[in-house]
């Protein structure tokens, strides 16, 4: 089976696919239309540069899935235009006066803050309350071996630990939160669309929707499976910090303190930019390789689509085939789409 250079991201009632020489969005509107558009990509880097380098590549994979992948989910939006324009609160018009800059890319900005704050909140300042919470009713109970844990030098990276298993389970209880809801749950059907589709050609048959239908809608190198290797990474690296930390003279009886504690918990976010390149080369080297190891390395994120992804229908793969015929044979000019109807012309 060959493997296919070209990623993908489900989108508002649609599929975007990406190659190193542009991306492509297709979506189906309410009458039944498909409406696409192609942009050429302009390459950023040289390869061989700073940026292309194992583990730093993984740093701006990460910055890149955050920025370009919310413009993707709004863009998907406009072309669908089956809705009016939101008009910008007063707040998004007086920064747009202030920063000299179009309401439309500070709405982008200000919806981009909104989901790191909800993100921190929810995956970092979340689980180190949680634990802070159990700590304090140990010591409230008088739970021993609770008490005991925390007195030792070890106590931190026990609680480390136990943050990052928080965490997880934040994490799973989020997905499958927002897999019942009606709108989410269109798109994760388009994002097994998505993966049928790579895996038809993957296994050079005949890109069709009936073909496509019959593959599986779980793959190896899925978004998914770099979120949860995020996941696992950090406990690791953060637990391995950690106790490095605890052999430092004084840093035992310096974070004894709840407040110290606390702001030590917090300062481990710095370690965000090494655990995204790490698990970015974890990612690669596993969906290349069949060894048990990498199995092992991506069973877990597998797992996990059968959350993120669900079974699409066919008129769901045909957007899906469309968008990536349209990347696989790109055309050597940029199309874009009309919000407000017809396709326009090509420039």
């Amino acid at each position: 089976m060959k493997q296919c250079s070209i990623g993908g991201q489900a989108v508002m009632e649609g599929v975007m696919m990406r190659s190193e020489f542009g991306t492509a969005i297709v979506v189906r509107r309410s009458d039944g239309t498909l409406v696409k558009e192609y942009k050429r990509t302009r390459k950023r880097f040289k390869k061989g540069s700073f940026p292309t380098w194992p583990f730093v590549r993984g740093i701006y994979a990460f910055i890149d899935s955050l920025t370009n992948g919310m413009d993707i989910i709004t863009r998907s939006a406009e072309m669908l235009g089956d809705e009016e324009e939101e008009e910008p609160s007063r707040l998004e018009r007086w920064l747009s006066d202030t920063l000299h800059l179009p309401a439309a890319q500070v709405v982008k900005g200000v919806a981009l803050v909104l989901a790191v704050i909800l993100a921190v909140g929810l995956f970092v300042l979340l689980p180190i309350l949680l634990v802070e919470g159990l700590e304090w009713l140990g010591a409230l109970l008088h739970i021993h071996w609770l008490e005991a844990l925390e007195k030792t030098t070890s106590g931190l990276v026990w609680s480390t630990v136990l943050q990052g298993l928080f965490r997880l389970a934040v994490f799973l209880l989020y997905l499958w939160g927002v897999s019942r809801v009606k709108e989410i749950g269109r798109v994760f059907m388009y994002h097994g669309a998505e993966h049928k589709t790579i895996a038809c050609y993957e296994s050079e048959r005949e890109l069709t929707p009936e073909n496509a239908k019959t593959c599986s809608r779980l793959h190896p190198r899925c978004g998914t499976n770099y979120l949860f290797l995020v996941m696992a990474v950090s406990i690791l690296l953060t637990t391995v910090f950690t106790a490095l930390m605890n052999l430092v003279p004084g840093f035992a009886a310096w974070q004894s303190v709840g407040m110290h504690r606390f702001l030590f918990r917090i300062a481990r976010i710095l370690l965000i930019p090494l655990i995204a390149g790490v698990s970015y080369e974890i990612l690669k080297a596993a969906a290349k390789s069949d060894s048990l190891l990498a199995r092992i390395a991506r069973a877990p994120g597998l797992a996990l689509q059968h959350l993120t992804t669900r079974e699409p229908d066919l008129d769901m793969l045909e957007v899906a085939i469309e968008s990536f015929k349209l990347v696989l044979d790109p055309p050597d000019h940029d199309i874009l789409a009309e919000p407000s109807g017809a396709e326009a012309d090509p420039v």
